[in-house]
């Protein structure tokens, strides 16, 4: 299964990069507050990272802050589109449902995570 991470950043500001495992690279957005159960968070897309950020803590490049794990696992993707990414996430702090949603243009992304549903 491929892997994510959230990691805790504190350059330009504090935020949580959440980053998504996809072929050679990690799908990346920036999450503008620390991430909780059912509650809609501010994202914006980023460039993709190098995956050594699947395991990397410590400094950036180029003067661009520390980054420190806040949880990591795997995922399950299950839905994906240029506006909508759904994926099952299997990590250390969050198990559940990640939707990241466009509403559009101006004000980003949303991600949310929501508890798993039991039988």
């Amino acid at each position: 299964m491929p892997r994510f991470v959230i990691l805790t950043h504190d350059h330009p500001f504090l935020h949580w990069d959440f980053m998504l495992e996809d072929g050679p690279g990690l799908r990346t957005w920036r999450l503008l507050q620390a991430p909780e159960l059912d509650t809609p968070i501010a994202a914006e897309a980023l460039a993709d990272h190098r995956l050594a950020y699947l395991e990397y803590e410590g400094p950036v490049s180029g003067g661009r802050g520390h980054v420190a794990r806040w949880d990591a696992g795997e995922y399950e993707p299950v839905e994906s589109t240029p506006t909508r990414v759904t994926v099952r996430l299997v990590g250390q702090r969050f198990r559940g449902e990640a939707v990241l949603e466009e509403s559009d243009s101006k004000s980003g992304w949303t991600f949310r995570v929501s508890p798993p549903v039991l039988p």
